[in-house]
């Protein structure tokens, strides 16, 4: 854990330590060398930081979580990640007030709607991308394909650590523009890269987004902010992300020219040329660059996306898809985490819809299932976890994944106790601000039911409902427009819908 003697020499590395993405007017000499990022609200007075001439937030100081984590990690003063944002980058920021959020405090709180973000908003509704009509199929894929393309409107990347943040000459601060989605990608290699050490040398075992308890509210807000950019990139505050269903018994059944890409005709690991998904191109893939360079990742961009789902006959324990009793085990499972809150943890919900433990949680070092053996099933780009996000289906992939947590929030109601406040992996405790996110969010901001707080449901047939459901999963799997519709009339009678009441880089899952 980061010791409170270090602060004073933590403070002198501000100027220097800049790793994350920020709002541009946050990347200029001026701020980055007064370790502040308080912009102003778009409409407010002169003088206006965080819409405080508006009654919306006001700038004031970062506190950090600084309580211990575990395993132990020698090298948090090493890593700008440890005390995120602090020793990154910022050590004051804008806090807004509890319905306004945004750097600016210029956006409504998750959930919340109206001039003054006081009206409690109707949930959006994330459903299976199999159920949605044949042009709501499309208007997703069409969305996502735009957002690889569109330059986000309001971040930066820094695209040098922070000794060379300022350039070679001191004064040239080194951030570049970022599509909207090549942010999303970016943010989880950041989340997810080895500690920086020096001279081409860098070290592993630290992973801020996996292999804890923040795998699961880390990819959470990952998501969110992917719908949130996506819904303002098309002006659609109704935008929803849909899920895949990886529990169907369909194999990918998302792996088709007119949703994710088929198989190529001449490459099995490769996209058909008839997916518009097939022109991406990977970035954060020159891992053997950023390491012994010791620089980061950015737009440069590298091969194209790479799939063969349950094509890996060398390893045939991840040739086949979860099952729906795996998901009505796992969400059996009543404690949500346990010591040592790690990869190895036993009766752990968390371990086990991450997939490095039996559905029921029983802990055996020999399995993956769940989301890992998702992402293994699909035996390429998103069977690595640094470049994972690259293959859009990890977003449907993780909205199921998210799904299932929240159906598991509301059926055990935990309290926040149980999401660990210490002895975490480091990043993975409770108040940990989540590593790269900005503004800052805790991982205990995460851990609440989705539709009471987060502005978002998800229609779902669960295991352990009525037998004729099944009917229902299987009729949505047909494609004809009767078959759809009669799947959306059963699904609006029968479906249990949540309804508002008020790794380490090199290595693969």
């Amino acid at each position: 854990m980061m010791r409170s003697d270090l602060l004073p020499s933590l403070m002198l590395l501000l100027l220097r330590a800049t790793r994350g993405q920020f709002p541009r007017e946050c990347t200029t000499l001026e701020t980055l060398r007064s370790a502040e990022c308080c912009p102003a609200h778009p409409t407010g007075r002169p003088g206006d930081r965080c819409g405080d001439t508006l009654g919306r937030g006001t700038c004031q100081p970062l506190l950090v979580d600084m309580l211990p984590h575990g395993p132990p990690f020698s090298l948090d003063a090493q890593d700008e990640r440890a005390l995120w944002p602090v020793q990154s980058f910022f050590n004051r920021s804008c806090v807004c007030a509890p319905q306004y959020w945004g750097a600016r405090c210029d956006l409504c709180k998750w959930g919340r709607t109206g001039p003054a973000c006081l009206d409690r908003a109707q949930p959006l509704t994330r459903r299976n991308m199999l159920a949605l009509t044949s042009e709501e199929r499309s208007r997703v894929v069409a969305a996502i394909d735009l957002s690889k393309r569109a330059i986000h409107p309001d971040i930066v990347i820094a695209t040098q650590r922070r000794e060379s943040i300022l350039g070679p000459d001191g004064q040239t601060p080194q951030f570049e523009d970022v599509t909207v989605y090549n942010l999303f990608v970016w943010t989880h290699y950041y989340s997810v890269m080895p500690t920086y050490v020096g001279n081409g040398t860098t070290v592993g075992g630290v992973d801020f987004s996996h292999e804890g308890p923040a795998f699961l509210t880390w990819h959470r807000f990952h998501l969110l902010q992917l719908e949130r950019d996506i819904q303002t990139m098309l002006g659609d505050p109704n935008f929803a992300l849909p899920f895949w269903d990886f529990t169907s018994g369909q194999g990918c059944d998302l792996c088709m020219d007119d949703l994710f890409g088929a198989q190529h005709p001449s490459d099995r690991e490769a996209l058909s040329p008839l997916s518009v998904f097939s022109r991406w191109r990977v970035v954060c893939e020159d891992v053997a660059s950023y390491n012994s360079l010791g620089t980061i990742c950015n737009n440069t961009e590298g091969g194209p996306i790479r799939r063969n789902p349950g094509g890996n006959v060398g390893r045939p324990m991840v040739m086949n898809l979860p099952e729906p009793d795996d998901v009505r085990q796992c969400l059996s499972t009543e404690r949500f985490d346990t010591p040592p809150f790690y990869s190895t943890s036993d009766d752990s919900f968390r371990n086990a819809l991450e997939g490095y433990a039996e559905p029921n949680g029983h802990y055996n070092s020999s399995v993956r299932t769940l989301h890992n053996l998702a992402h293994l099933y699909l035996n390429g780009t998103a069977s690595q976890t640094h470049i994972s996000p690259n293959d859009p289906l990890f977003v449907l992939l993780h909205t199921f994944t998210d799904a299932i947590f929240d159906e598991w929030l509301r059926i055990h109601n935990p309290n926040t106790s149980e999401f660990p406040a210490e002895d975490a992996p480091i990043g993975h405790n409770q108040a940990f601000y989540m590593v790269p996110f900005w503004p800052p969010v805790r991982n205990v901001d995460m851990f609440v039911t989705a539709p009471e707080n987060l502005g978002y449901k998800y229609e779902v047939i669960w295991p352990g409902t009525p037998p004729f459901i099944f009917g229902i999963a299987w009729i949505g799997s047909l494609r004809s427009p009767l078959h759809t519709s009669l799947q959306r009339l059963m699904s609006q009678i029968c479906t249990v819908v949540m309804t508002d009441t008020n790794h380490n880089t090199n290595i693969s899952f």
